[in-house]
């Protein structure tokens, strides 16, 4: 698992930028709400709001940043402001806590900007509990809230702000097909409710005072998924980085008893860790998050080793409670999400191929980048939402090894397609007459493993020997090596013969 962190991929070195800003955002923040004399409760709740707007906030254009960022305060604080007048109200505070959880994960309907907003709320009402905010405190918090987005944001977007040099990002619209319960959304946002309702529970039979770590384990589990197997495998990660986290804790938060500089110190290293690993490893995100929450207990007086056990158990309960949600609460199977997902990326391949062809054939206005780009985030999807069938403890031998064999198809067609995209672009390229033929028979290879009317399994693309290809005609070579991954990608999806690729 280290070794996945530490050498993975990092184009232009993002993931680094990422967490150093994120290590210098938070930071001045911190000093700001410190330097304005606040409590260190209100502190603590400026430096989550800081990290809450670099971490969350992922709008595809800089400026969908900033609006997402400024609407921060009118979602933090009446949120906020309702956790604390509910404090003495434990029935109506259990209530209210549900339907935020249940609205924000249904605001991922709104995109980015919703998901956003929809985490801020979980996290003001979260964090409301875990510093027993009342009445008294809300003016102090929503000042330091203000204080804190606007150190963040002068670092991310003034300071610092390496999007504006970069290219506009592909963006991949979510699978939010239907109305009603048959939105995915919807079904998530009854789900997680389910799953909090049962956390809620029983946290507060493992402890009166610690419960809501039960809610916050169940929530962050729903997070960034979109089936009931890649919140199987979320839970997983979530109990496994939190038993690490907590061992780990136990040699270096305890030891400190709040010290503040080597605390602040660890607190920054930790910030850094769920920057720089939350996009290749969800395991370490929450190792370097349970250890940075026990500092932060520190800070506040009130760690000790049992509270460190109890954190891992009320884990356990909440990553319980959405096992259960999503396996009994109108699930959304794996089949149907990775279906889904291969389908746009077949599609995806067509369009790809078009542009490409069109541009061989002298059309100025072909531009096959921009599908490439979107193809590449499409094959992201579809590797998350196949992680768990190809995870190690899966039991599915087979499936997994069906599974495998579709990324690896899949991927030789994004090979081809680049290829194909790269004689394109190249102005010397010049057109062929079996060109047109070969992009018409790949287009007939995505119909057939797209549409719903063809009879699985009989349809096959009729493939022109490779070794009759003509070496000064890469165009061609491309088109057929990619017709032949998606003639050969036909018999793990399609196969007659066999079931489904997902389902049971």
């Amino acid at each position: 698992m280290l070794k996945r962190v530490f050498v993975a991929p990092d184009p232009g070195r993002l993931r680094l930028r990422s967490a150093l800003r994120a290590v210098l955002g938070i930071g001045l923040a911190v000093v700001l709400c410190g330097a304005a004399g606040h409590s260190l409760v209100a502190v603590i709740f400026g430096g989550l709001a800081a990290l809450l707007a670099l971490f969350t906030v992922t709008d595809p254009t800089v400026r969908g940043q900033a609006v997402t960022t400024a609407l921060f305060p009118a979602v933090g604080f009446p949120v906020l402001a309702l956790a604390a007048m509910l404090h003495d109200y434990p029935l109506a505070r259990d209530a209210a806590f549900l339907a935020v959880v249940g609205a924000g994960v249904y605001a991922r309907r709104w995109g980015p900007r919703g998901h956003s907003l929809g985490v801020l709320g979980f996290m003001a009402f979260f964090a409301s509990q875990f510093l027993h905010t009342v009445p008294g405190q809300l003016p102090e918090l929503y000042e330091a809230m203000l204080l804190s987005l606007l150190a963040s944001s002068a670092v991310r977007f003034g300071l610092w702000c390496y999007e504006r040099r970069l290219p506009p990002p592909a963006v991949v619209p979510p699978l939010n097909a239907g109305t009603g319960l048959a939105r995915p959304t919807t079904r998530q946002a009854v789900q997680a409710m389910a799953g909090g309702a049962f956390a809620l529970a029983a946290g507060q039979l493992l402890s009166q005072d610690r419960w809501y770590w039960a809610v916050g384990a169940t929530w962050w589990v729903f997070v960034n998924t979109a089936s009931s197997g890649e919140t199987l495998v979320r839970s997983f990660r979530r109990v496994l980085g939190t038993v690490i986290g907590i061992a780990v804790g136990l040699g270096v938060a305890v030891p400190l008893h709040g010290a503040p500089v080597p605390t602040a110190a660890l607190v920054a290293v930790c910030v850094f860790g769920i920057f720089y690993t939350a996009a290749v490893s969800y395991t370490w995100m929450m190792f370097a998050v349970t250890v940075m929450a026990g500092l932060l207990y520190g800070l506040l007086g009130v760690l000790d080793p049992g509270l460190l056990v109890l954190r891992v158990t009320e884990t356990g309960v909440g990553a319980l409670g959405a096992v259960l949600a999503v396996l009994l609460v109108l699930p959304v199977t794996t089949h149907a999400t990775t279906d889904a997902w291969i389908e746009r990326a077949l599609r995806c391949v067509h369009a790809c191929t078009a542009e490409a062809a069109a541009r061989l054939a002298g059309s100025a206005a072909a531009d096959p980048a921009p599908r490439i780009a979107e193809l590449e985030l499409l094959l992201g999807k579809v590797r998350v939402s196949i992680a768990p069938l190809v995870h190690p403890l899966s039991p599915l031998r087979a499936r997994k090894e069906r599974a495998r064999q579709v990324v690896a198809l899949l991927d030789d067609c994004a090979r081809e397609v680049r290829g194909l995209a790269a004689v394109a672009a190249d102005p010397e390229a010049s057109h062929d007459d079996r060109l047109t033929a070969a992009c018409r028979r790949v287009e007939a290879a995505v119909a057939a493993l797209t549409s719903p009317e063809q009879v699985a399994g009989r349809q096959r693309v009729s493939l022109a020997a490779a070794s009759h290809i003509p070496a000064a005609e890469p165009a061609l070579a491309h088109l057929h090596g990619l017709e032949r991954a998606l003639t050969e990608l036909a018999v793990p999806l399609r196969d007659s013969g066999r079931p489904p690729l997902i389902s049971a």
